[in-house]
């Protein structure tokens, strides 16, 4: 028995650093998104990384990414900028990959 609750809780601990790894990647690949958004409205550098900020707050609003999509969004609409759906969400995938990477290389 003990073979197998040290297996059991081999792969409870494995799942917990993949949760762990998987949020940490999603908190950066926020603040990226949120510094490339602020350099396509002209932000300045203190204002870019108060609205990377902001992003990462957004991202707890509701379950998912959508929220996260929606501010970013409204923010370039509300700027008078025209980037289209795909635009943010490729950049969002994009930067989520690089976040992962990022995490798993320990940086």
């Amino acid at each position: 028995m003990t073979t197998f609750e040290d297996r059991e809780q081999a792969y409870e601990a494995k799942f917990a650093l993949d949760q762990e790894q998987e949020f940490k990647a999603i908190a950066r690949r926020n603040k990226m998104l949120g510094l490339w958004a602020a350099e396509k409205m002209e932000l300045s550098a203190e204002s870019a990384e108060q609205y990377a900020a902001a992003v990462v707050r957004a991202d707890f609003e509701q379950p998912g990414e959508e929220d996260v999509f929606r501010k970013i969004a409204g923010d370039f609409k509300g700027s008078g900028l025209n980037v289209s759906e795909g635009e943010v969400r490729s950049k969002m995938d994009e930067l989520a990959a690089t976040a992962r990477e990022q995490i798993r290389a320990g940086e």
